[in-house]
């Protein structure tokens, strides 16, 4: 696609979305004196004599890291670290305009694992999280987990744990609705990349019946009697499908109360049909939803989908401020299993007082909800015993 400058997308993109500002007057030689040297080097004496006052007198408490190397750029795939760019700035502008968090785009020239965890291991004592985005499976699991591991700041890959909140939100208040017990669903989850792996252990942890739960990935229903599965899809394999089903999305699909798409592939309607009375279908592929929202609804009682012109819009801005806002006024050290069911908890909560078939999840646009999810994240910080802030 060529720039046009009657194209009011590229008009709004020239220059970057974004820039940096000073929060400091600097108008007299007074100004520089305490923000330059001398004055600087008092602060930078305190820091170093004790580190933790670089989260108070420099811009770590509130700032994180958004890094990618361009693997898994929205629906695009490996486009690389430039063209990536423009979504990391709109995810940066997201952060400062929903959580109040600054947020430094950093597009790595580098696919390779272990310069990624060199480099951003090496860049971190600049940040007080990171914020992994866009990275392709399966590698995204190690990055995150290694960096986890080595740092003392909360890791983030929101394309996982980012949607697996908002999905768990949207289930919460759904079975609400429905007068449903979530440990009583059976669910079934289309896809076992980045995102499917996290909405699966999300739902655990939030509550559904592992057993209950079948992952369907493009080659059939993942079981322990597979002899092609990754090392992440054996530890699915291990934990769900309870029951030992086999076979291809159908056969997932008959008689499950949920399907939760995260594939990008297609599901027949027959299959859909399959699926137990009164069900839920949140179809989140995006652009093209796995089954089409009118296709669903034909057979589910609720739909749910990952774009802005249907209903119940599964969006990941709905966690990912809110997250960092609590994890960095916590000052957690990581993000736990119950954080995220927390902040999930805090989504689902905003709009409990009223809830519709069409309105299971606030607005992106709500100003309650990244206020709402960092309290409940910070105060699970506390709980979980992660939080340096009392």
């Amino acid at each position: 696609m060529s720039p046009s400058s009657s194209d009011p997308v590229f008009e709004l993109h020239r220059g970057g979305k974004m820039a940096v500002a000073a929060t400091v007057p600097l108008t007299s030689r007074e100004d520089l004196s305490l923000a330059y040297t001398p004055g600087v080097a008092r602060v930078c004496e305190a820091i170093a004599a004790e580190p933790d006052l670089a989260a108070e007198y420099t811009w770590i408490g509130h700032t994180v890291a958004v890094v990618t190397d361009g693997t898994a750029v929205l629906g695009l795939g490996n486009i690389g670290p430039a063209a990536a760019m423009p979504v990391m700035e709109g995810k940066a502008v997201l952060f400062k305009q929903f959580g109040g968090v600054d947020a430094v785009p950093i597009c790595l020239a580098t696919q390779d694992v272990d310069e990624i965890i060199s480099v951003v291991t090496a860049l971190a004592p600049s940040f007080g999280g990171i914020n992994l985005e866009d990275i392709s499976a399966p590698r995204c699991f190690e990055i995150e987990r290694r960096l986890d591991e080595a740092l003392p700041i909360p890791v983030f890959h929101d394309d996982q744990h980012g949607t697996a909140i908002v999905v768990l939100a949207a289930l919460r208040n759904a079975i609400t609705l429905l007068d449903r017990k979530i440990d009583d669903l059976r669910v079934v989850v289309s896809g076992a990349g980045a995102a499917g792996v996290a909405v699966t252990k999300m739902l655990i942890a939030g509550g559904v019946d592992a057993a209950e739960v079948v992952v369907v990935d493009s080659r059939g229903i993942i079981n322990a009697g597979r002899g092609d599965l990754t090392p992440v899809k054996a530890e699915l394999a291990a934990m769900t499908n309870g029951s030992g089903r086999s076979g291809g999305i159908a056969d997932a699909l008959a008689g499950a109360d949920v399907l939760i798409g995260v594939s990008g592939g297609q599901i027949p309607e027959a299959a859909v049909a399959g699926m137990a009375p009164e069900g839920i279908v949140f179809a989140l592929a995006n652009p093209t939803p796995e089954v089409h929202p009118d296709v669903a609804s034909r057979h589910a009682a609720l739909v749910a989908t990952g774009r802005s012109d249907f209903p119940n819009q599964i969006n990941n801005v709905l966690a990912f401020p809110g997250v960092f806002r609590g994890a960095l006024d916590a000052r957690a050290t990581t993000v736990t299993d119950g954080m995220k069911v927390a902040a999930a908890e805090a989504i689902a909560g905003v709009v409990a007082d009223a809830l519709r078939a069409d309105a299971i999840v606030p607005s992106p646009l709500d100003p309650r909800v990244a206020p709402a999810v960092a309290q409940a994240v910070a105060d699970a910080a506390r709980r979980d015993g992660v939080a340096r802030v009392p």
